[in-house]
């Protein structure tokens, strides 16, 4: 049974619901991302994405994907979008995003 607190919880909480798109190339990611990337402690100094709970081969995956960001009004790499301050959920292809000024 589903419990219909959590799901207007999401709702609160979601702003946007964006669809993923995927390319046949990963997306490049700023160094000001990756400096940030960086800081938190998810990549280190030779550039590699290091994501806590996230398999190498969903990581390959995440790096082919990118989202129209509704905040930054571009399309940014999914890698940015899931590190975002932003970032609430993922489900069945779509990023739930909370839309705050960053």
């Amino acid at each position: 049974m589903e419990d219909s607190n959590s799901n207007n919880n999401l709702d609160t909480e979601t702003k946007f619901i964006v669809p993923i798109k995927l390319s046949e190339k990963s997306s490049r990611l700023t160094d000001d991302v990756k400096n940030q990337l960086k800081g938190i402690g998810m990549m280190d100094d030779k550039g590699k994405l290091k994501l806590k709970g996230v398999s190498p081969k969903m990581l390959k995956r995440m790096k082919l994907e990118s989202v129209d960001c509704p905040v930054l009004q571009k399309e940014v790499p999914f890698v940015q979008c899931y590190v975002c301050k932003n970032f609430h959920s993922r489900i069945s292809g779509k990023v739930y995003c909370r839309g705050e000024p960053l």
